[in-house]
C-alpha cells in the first residue's frame, strides 16, 4: 500500500496544464450534470458560423468536437494555458487570442458573433458578452455554482461563511440587466468521490480557488488527516455545484 507521503509527493510532481483531469482516472470520480454541456456545445456549433469561446483553458473541449464553426475564436488569459491551447486549436483552423476575458473589455467589434460559449468561467462579463453578440445571438455556459465542493474546502480550511457570489439567480439578473433574455437556467449538485489523497492534492493544485492559499507544506497536516479518513472509510465524498445558463440577445 502506498504511503500518504508518497501519494502526496506523486501528485505534487504531476504536470498541471490546461484543464486536463486525466491524471485523476481511477483516483477520483465526478458525476456529470444531466444536461451534457459538451453535447450542447457541439449541437450549437453545427448551427453557427461565427463562435467565440471564453476562458477556454487548454482547449480540451473544443479540440474533441467533431465539427466546429467556420470561424471559431478561443480566448484564454492564463499564460501556461495559451501555449497549450494554441497547439490544440490552431492546427484545426481555429483562432486563439491571449487575453483576459474576465476583464471589462473584449478585443472584438460589436455584434460579430452568433454564439458565445464558456465552461466554468471565473468571471462572466455580461455586458461584454451582450456587446459582441449579434441580434438573436446566444450565450451558452456551464458555470460553477454556489458552495461547490464545500465539504472539501471546509475539511482543509475550516468553516466557510454563508452566501456566494455564484448564485444562479444573480447571474440571471445581471444577464437580463445587460440586455439578454435568459431562456434556460438549471442547477445540479453532482457528487465527487476521491479514492486517495493524491487525487485531492492534484485537484487543489489545478483548481486553485477551492483552497486559494493551498500548498502541500502549508496543508500537510490536513492532507494526512484526509489520508487517514480515506483509509478508514474508503473514500472522501463532496458535492460540486453546477448551473447551465443560456441567454439570447434580442433583435
Amino acid at each position: 500500500m502506498t504511503s500518504c507521503d508518497d501519494l502526496i509527493a506523486e501528485a505534487a510532481a504531476a504536470s498541471i496544464q490546461g484543464w486536463d483531469f486525466s491524471w485523476l482516472e481511477g483516483r477520483a470520480v465526478e458525476e456529470r450534470p444531466s444536461w451534457h454541456y459538451s453535447e450542447l456545445v457541439a449541437q450549437r456549433y453545427t448551427r453557427s458560423s461565427r463562435a467565440l469561446d471564453l476562458q477556454s483553458g487548454g482547449g480540451e473541449l473544443l479540440a474533441r468536437l467533431r465539427a466546429r464553426p467556420p470561424f471559431l475564436v478561443a480566448v484564454e488569459g492564463y499564460p501556461p494555458n495559451v501555449e497549450v491551447i494554441a497547439r490544440q486549436l490552431c492546427r484545426l483552423g481555429a483562432h486563439v487570442v491571449a487575453a483576459d476575458s474576465d476583464r471589462p473589455s473584449l478585443p472584438f467589434v460589436d455584434g460579430v458573433f452568433e454564439l458565445v460559449t464558456s465552461r466554468h468561467p471565473v468571471v462572466t462579463c455580461w455586458s461584454e458578452i451582450a456587446r459582441v453578440l449579434g441580434p438573436g445571438g446566444t450565450y451558452l455556459s456551464q458555470q460553477v455554482g454556489p458552495h461547490s465542493v464545500r465539504e472539501l474546502s471546509e475539511f482543509m480550511t475550516g468553516p466557510l461563511p454563508a452566501g456566494s457570489a455564484r448564485d444562479p439567480d444573480l447571474a440571471r439578473a445581471v444577464a437580463e440587466a445587460s440586455g439578454l433574455s435568459v431562456v434556460d437556467l438549471r442547477v445540479e449538485r453532482p457528487m465527487t468521490v476521491f479514492y486517495d489523497v493524491g487525487a485531492v492534492v492534484f485537484l487543489l493544485r489545478l483548481v486553485v480557488w477551492i483552497v486559494p492559499d493551498f500548498t502541500v507544506e502549508r496543508y500537510r497536516d490536513r492532507l494526512r488527516a484526509m489520508h487517514a479518513l480515506i483509509e478508514r472509510e474508503g473514500s472522501f465524498v463532496t458535492y460540486a455545484s453546477r448551473f447551465l445558463i443560456e441567454a439570447i440577445k434580442g433583435g
